[in-house]
């Protein structure tokens, strides 16, 4: 099962037909799938969005559209993940989609996140992945960090919590720490993807 997990896709990780492998994992029923696929010009995305859309509600599963705001409004797909750059240049962006997440790389950058209203946050990256080779990982610290800034600025505010989510590196096996560091839980990709 993976509850407290985000999935996050990248086709070229899985080792079977990617919509096979999206089914695979609605099944395991995620906390949510964000289509990240960033590599994919829009006329094919769409088509990515459009299956995946119908899998994810058969199984009642939310479904985010990574960062294709326009996409996202003409497919009728309610909820958007952006990068934080993003969000600050489109703010507006929340109050036009049901869920609104965002991915932050600073505890800065999560507090004004967490100010604007987002739906949830996404920090990383927290453990060493092959994803950021060159990067050292931020840590558990840095998670707790941001976990105890939002959640400070949602009481200041009067909004519920907003949960986090951890990101890089994350697995079966460390899920635990993440989410005894006051996160909701993490994002998965390479695992999500081999399932």
């Amino acid at each position: 099962m993976m509850e407290h997990l985000i999935a996050v896709t990248d086709r070229n990780l899985c080792q079977r037909d990617f919509f096979v492998q999206i089914e695979r994992i609605c099944r395991q029923k995620p906390d949510r799938i964000i289509l990240r696929e960033k590599d994919l010009p829009d006329d094919i995305y769409i088509k990515y969005v459009q299956k995946c859309k119908i899998l994810c509600s058969a199984y009642g599963i939310p479904l985010s559209v990574n960062g294709r705001i326009e996409i996202a409004k003409s497919l009728s797909v309610p909820d958007i993940h952006l990068s934080y750059q993003a969000l600050i240049g489109r703010p507006e962006v929340i109050s036009e989609f049901s869920h609104t997440g965002v991915s932050i790389h600073s505890v800065e950058e999560a507090a004004q996140a967490a100010r604007l209203g987002v739906s949830y946050i996404i920090a990383g990256h927290i453990f060493a992945t092959d994803c950021k080779k060159d990067l050292p990982p931020r840590g558990l610290p840095f998670l707790r960090n941001v976990c105890q800034t939002v959640l400070n600025i949602s009481a200041q505010t009067g909004q519920s919590p907003i949960p986090v989510y951890a990101i890089g590196g994350i697995s079966f096996y460390n899920l635990s720490q993440v989410i005894a560091s006051g996160a909701a839980g993490g994002c998965m990709m390479s695992a999500a993807m081999q399932l």
